[in-house]
């Protein structure tokens, strides 16, 4: 199945939850806001919301500095 993420196509063998997804591309779930489908999802969310095919995926990764 393909998605989009961040703008680029990307292949998935099947669906996965957003928490999933985070794990398989290696990114703490913890320092990152996910849009899917245009729609922020809620870190709690996470685990019980699942990509599908065609999906729209962004992240977006918190960043400190001053």
């Amino acid at each position: 199945m393909q998605i989009q993420l961040n703008g680029t196509p990307y292949q998935l063998d099947a669906p996965l939850t957003l928490l999933a997804l985070l794990a398989h591309l290696e990114i703490d779930s913890r320092r990152v806001a996910v849009e899917l489908d245009r729609l922020v999802v809620r870190r709690a969310k996470y685990a019980e919301t699942t990509v599908n095919d065609g999906a729209e995926v962004e992240i977006v990764a918190f960043v400190g500095g001053g």
